[in-house]
């Protein structure tokens, strides 16, 4: 929305400066988005005149001026200037306009310094319209009329000190598209007073010969009034220069002075107009009705249209005359020879004219305005003014007003309670400002009943109210203060022990050196299924497309999205992760937490040390343990093969106590790769958060370091078994030998393949393990030693079958 400060005069008596006007919109809510202020880069250019002009000694196209100014304005001590001038209108005796050394010129872009031309000293310049970028007019200096005033500047003379303000209207605010609303919320914040707008009814003289209908079908909701006059015998020609100064000022094109007449009540007063060719309109009758569709238009833009059922037209016997609120038609458009208009006034329903405007793609001012809300009180005092202006402007004579309809009655109220102000916003103003500001808006009150006006659809509540007078006496005055606490002490955390581990797992993840992603939570039904997901139950019933049409039953199937959107950019080594919900149902409750890594490519860039090489199962299973670690987990725990369909078979396991699963790790299934088109290898892990136990003892601080004085035993054992036998089966038959004393077994060595079956017999390998023993109390004796190894043996054998290898 643009608008003149000059034509802002007009609805507002005020005294304040453009910075003064663009803070308080700003601060208001009608954010600024720029203002072009022409007396920022044109002040310095003064009126000026050439005492004499002679040719320049060097050069035939040049003339050397002596210019007398007036740097202190009209009336100062005249300042002698040399300047040399290429212009051929440069003569003794015109009144140009001159720009000082150090002036910055629009035109050209450059800053002006003292110079030497040809031999002559040049101090300034004349100036042409072209380098003040009022026009592309460069054939000359700019040539003034003999009583211009020297020494004035140039664009006080000239009218252009007007400067253009933009603002942002948000959606909720349909009254600020007019000038005359923000003249109104600048005179509440007291920045001035808001002009009467006297509108007087203009009589008519005879009887409008084209009547207006409203189809039943649209008087309830589509168009609830319609109204119109014919002015007959009107001179549709150039505007006045003042109305196209405004349009061109705010980026409109003049074109006509009728249409030049509805695009300023457009903006001044928020008021669409249209102008019909009375001449042309077929049959003396309008018709306002839904189209049958496949009816064919052709707009003032110069387009044809093909319209769908139930769009609101306006017709007369011939067709379409009129895209209803959107757009006038071409046939029945004002041209210079236009002697006769019928003058239209309506109000139209937003929702409708909306639906249309997007479904065949036009956009409009008057749409704009309309799908926002026009107020629909002002749809016969819209009329009467502007038919004023056209008498005023194009002659004529007015018939009576024709109307179907009446004005939508917007008639509410609510409460408005003082204290409100202090409880919503937390600001204390007193009650007589609440009032008077309300008042100022355009408010009714009576008593405590507060009635908002025409122009304020978004005024649904006595929230709204409050939020008006706390707008209106800025909440930049609100002052920040604690929160007073319900109880006195130190509060309660206020995160759940759930979200603290989610914190901790994103933090240890992302120490780890993965990326987050934060991915959507809808995927595409495929992908759902291949995760084991894409149930009835998690389905969207209304998907914003359809590859979000499922609930994610699992994190994988984003991360690997972003993966393969990653590698087609050509980025193949990846480490991404994400904590979230994940589905199973689509309940309340029907999900879980997770923390997802995924590692793809290799672990590390190519370098002359051999140290890159492809990421495998124990890097995911590394980083699993590492947040398990981070939340808690109990240092030992079970891994077993029972792992979901998208994990490769024997590349993967899950970490559990018992039947509780707290982490699942592997390759992901060559299967899913290809599905989700992402180039392997790829690992991940998945940590079930809510399912790792909470500690026994809750408390802030870490538990104490146990570590002990004596010197632990590490005791190596090598078993021959069956090729089939799993190493953590050994591992766990080790530790359960003596849970007091064994420490740790780890497995350091795997002799398998023909070499091992030509030594130990077919079908067999060898597991070597260490186990570390550390004692607590005494040293331990080689007895001791001896009798913790034999059970160690004795356990692994029984578990295993095999036997100790010799």
């Amino acid at each position: 929305m643009k608008f003149t400060l000059s034509w802002l005069s007009d609805h507002l008596e005020t005294s304040a400066s453009v910075t003064e006007i663009a803070e308080a919109l700003t601060d208001l809510g009608l954010e600024v988005e720029g203002v072009e202020d022409p007396a920022e880069q044109l002040a310095p250019f003064r009126i000026c005149r050439v005492i004499e002009a002679v040719q320049h000694p060097n050069a035939d196209r040049l003339r050397v001026c002596r210019v007398a100014t007036y740097p202190g304005g009209p009336g100062s001590e005249m300042v002698e200037v040399q300047v040399v001038c290429g212009a051929p209108n440069a003569r003794t005796g015109l009144v140009g306009v001159f720009a000082p050394v150090g002036t910055h010129v629009p035109g050209t872009g450059v800053d002006l310094k003292p110079g030497n031309i040809r031999g002559v000293d040049s101090n300034g310049m004349l100036c042409s319209e072209r380098e003040l970028m009022l026009s592309d007019d460069h054939n000359g200096i700019i040539d003034l009329p003999e009583d211009a005033p020297l020494g004035a500047r140039f664009i006080d003379w000239r009218g252009l000190n007007d400067p253009v303000i933009e603002v942002k209207v948000t959606p909720n605010r349909p009254d600020a598209l007019g000038i005359r609303g923000i003249a109104r919320d600048l005179a509440a914040r007291g920045l001035g007073k808001l002009k009467p707008l006297d509108i007087a009814p203009v009589a008519g003289g005879f009887d409008s010969p084209i009547a207006v209908q409203i189809d039943p079908a649209l008087k309830a909701k589509g168009c609830p009034h319609f109204a119109g006059r014919v002015i007959r015998g009107v001179t549709n020609g150039p505007s006045p220069d003042w109305l196209q100064k405004r349009l061109k000022a705010i980026g409109l094109r003049p074109i006509s002075a009728l249409v030049d007449i509805t695009n300023f009540f457009t903006y001044a007063l928020n008021r669409p107009l249209h102008v019909f060719d009375a001449d042309k309109v077929a049959g003396g009758s309008l018709r306002i009705h839904p189209a049958a569709g496949g009816e064919e238009f052709l707009a003032l833009d110069g387009k044809t249209y093909t319209l769908a059922a139930g769009q609101m037209v306006i017709s007369d016997d011939a067709g379409v005359e009129s895209l209803a609120g959107i757009m006038g038609g071409e046939l029945s458009g004002c041209t210079p020879e236009t002697v006769n208009v019928f003058l239209e006034s309506a109000w139209w329903d937003p929702i409708t004219i909306a639906a249309t405007g997007r479904a065949l793609k036009i956009n409009s001012d008057a749409r704009y305005r309309f799908e926002r809300g026009v107020d629909p009180a002002f749809t016969l005092p819209g009329l009467e003014l502007a038919t004023q202006m056209v008498l005023d402007l194009c002659g004529g004579e007015a018939s009576h007003v024709v109307q179907d309809g009446a004005a939508l009655d917007t008639t509410r109220s609510y409460k408005l309670n003082p204290a409100r102000v202090i409880s919503l916003v937390g600001m204390d103003i007193p009650e007589a400002e609440q009032r008077r500001t309300l008042t100022a808006l355009g408010f009714t009150l009576r008593g405590n009943d507060v009635t908002p006006p025409s122009w304020r659809p978004d005024v649904l509540g006595d929230a709204d109210l409050v939020e008006e007078v706390a707008r209106v006496a800025s909440l930049s005055r609100l002052k920040g203060a604690p929160m007073k606490r319900g109880t006195p002490g130190v509060p309660k955390p206020i995160l759940t022990p759930l979200q603290q581990r989610e914190k901790a797992a994103r933090r240890t993840i992302a120490a780890l050196g993965y990326n987050e992603c934060v991915t959507y939570s809808f995927i595409d039904a495929k992908a759902a299924t291949l995760f084991g997901g894409g149930s009835e139950a998690v389905r969207v019933e209304n998907p914003i497309s359809s590859e979000m049409s499922h609930l994610r039953p699992d994190l994988l199937p984003g991360l690997l999205a972003a993966a393969a959107r990653n590698q087609a950019r050509g980025f193949m080594d990846l480490a991404l992760f994400e904590v979230g919900p994940a589905f199973q149902g689509g309940e309340p409750g029907e999900q879980h937490l997770q923390a997802t890594g995924l590692l793809v490519g290799a672990s590390a860039a190519r370098d002359p040390h051999g140290s890159r090489r492809a990421v495998d199962v124990y890097d995911a299973k590394a980083d699993a343990e590492a947040v398990l670690a981070a939340l808690g987990a109990p240092a030992r725990a079970q891994i077993s093969r029972k792992v979901a369909g998208w994990w490769h078979p024997g590349r993967s396991g899950a970490i559990g106590l018992g039947p509780n699963t707290m982490a699942t790790f592997g390759e992901i299934h060559p299967r899913i790769l290809r599905e989700m088109d992402v180039k392997g290898p790829a690992v991940a892990f998945t940590v079930l958060v809510a399912n790792v136990p909470a500690p026994k003892v809750k408390t802030p601080t870490r538990p104490a370091l146990a570590i002990s004085d004596l010197q632990a035993v590490d005791r190596d054992f090598a078993f021959v078994v069956d090729a089939g036998v799993e190493a953590l089966t050994a591992v766990n038959a080790a530790l359960g030998a003596d849970k007091a004393l064994i420490e740790s077994v780890r497995v350091f060595d795997q002799f398998t393949g023909d070499k091992a079956e030509a030594q130990m017999g077919a079908g067999k390998k060898s597991i070597a393990l260490t186990v570390r023993l550390q004692p607590t109390a005494t040293t331990l004796t080689d007895a001791e030693i001896e009798a913790v190894s034999a059970k160690i043996v004795e356990k692994v054998s029984k578990a295993t079958g095999g036997t100790l290898r010799g």
